[in-house]
């Protein structure tokens, strides 16, 4: 089959791949129809590593994705050809401590579609299991399926966090994590989201999910406009979606008493992390790692009109410019949000 193969570092091809993957009773067999680009590939194509994953040999990108069925194993009575879906990349151990506990996002066995070894899905199809496969309703778009891992990663922090009704809440980067993560917050019961960020354009397009104020750092003092928003009381949510580390630093000055911060972006580098500051304010720390149990709810929110993904999909692009869409993606403008590529039928 064609595929998007990152060769080794600063090398894609679109060529044809040697993969045969055989169905399983609980497996489906999904013909790709939409696919995202994430961050992370854009990364192993650029730097061929994150932290311990090293790409040594060919990989196939890509794993935020939704698709048609196209077949399905013995077992599975639940999906059948023709449904449409979106699937959830990271696949456990199902007999792993994790996995039993609830945890599956921390299985150090999970096999992650575009995580080293394992291929991604910008091909024509794709073996998964059933028990990762969702079912998207008529009027939701391959585009809005494949926008729900993404999205996930925002439930799942707002889940975190236990969001309460009425809470003033932070989002620190309005990248695509953090954009979904602010659409997460107001659905989730926050009354204002306060965003902050460099780019005017991103600001922009964020001021515009709900009741959220954008802050541009370049030109604005992010410290002094929550106090103004809160009454000098502070966030009572903090969603640090950056991975920058002198944001970081300060996102215990930002938060309320006894408020929380969720660690969603992840830093390149250590950072200083002022305890004491945290310990004062008792501020309670979640840290966030992908997500689990959470896919349903994404779908849900997105049939239901509670969250509207579609406004962050901002550039799309052919199978067959992959190459160019990856390009892009590597330098994309402060316009842009998230590139998606769609599959030929």
């Amino acid at each position: 089959m064609k595929a998007l193969v990152l060769e080794r570092k600063d090398e894609l091809n679109l060529r044809d791949f040697p993969l045969h993957e055989k169905l399983g009773p609980r497996d489906v067999r999904v013909a790709l129809r939409t696919i995202g680009v994430c961050g992370s590939d854009v990364h192993y194509y650029t730097h061929g590593a994150i932290g311990p994953f090293v790409v040594r040999e060919p990989m196939i990108l890509g794993h935020e994705a939704a698709g048609e069925i196209v077949e399905v194993g013995s077992d599975v009575t639940e999906l059948k050809p023709g449904d449409r879906v979106c699937m959830e990349p990271g696949i456990p151990d199902p007999a792993s401590r994790a996995t039993r506990l609830g945890k599956y996002n921390l299985d150090p066995a999970v096999r992650f579609w575009a995580t080293p070894p394992v291929h991604g899905v910008l091909r024509p199809s794709v073996v998964h299991p059933a028990d990762f496969t969702f079912k998207l309703p008529d009027h939701v778009s391959y585009a809005e399926g494949a926008m729900v891992e993404p999205l996930a990663v925002g439930v799942h922090a707002a889940t975190k966090v236990q969001v309460q009704p009425g809470d003033v809440a932070v989002v620190i980067g309005a990248g695509p994590i953090g954009m979904v993560t602010i659409l997460a917050a107001l659905a989730a019961g926050c009354a204002r989201v306060i965003v902050s960020d460099v780019h005017e354009p991103k600001l922009d397009l964020a001021g515009k999910l709900g009741t959220v104020l954008p802050v541009n750092v370049r030109s604005q003092n992010l410290q002094e406009v929550i106090r103004r928003e809160t009454g000098g009381w502070g966030a009572d949510v903090l969603f640090e979606c950056s991975g920058y580390a002198p944001a970081m630093a300060e996102m215990f000055d930002l938060a309320c008493p006894g408020g929380k911060v969720a660690l969603v972006g992840i830093p390149l580098e250590p950072f200083a992390y002022d305890v004491s500051k945290a310990q004062v304010k008792e501020v309670r720390v979640e840290n966030v790692f992908r997500y689990a149990h959470v896919y349903p709810r994404a779908v849900a929110m997105i049939a239901s009109g509670k969250i509207d993904v579609k406004p962050l999909i901002t550039d799309c692009f052919a199978f067959e410019d992959s190459i160019a869409a990856f390009d892009f993606a590597k330098a994309m403008p402060p316009s842009s949000v998230k590139v998606q590529i769609d599959m030929p039928a």
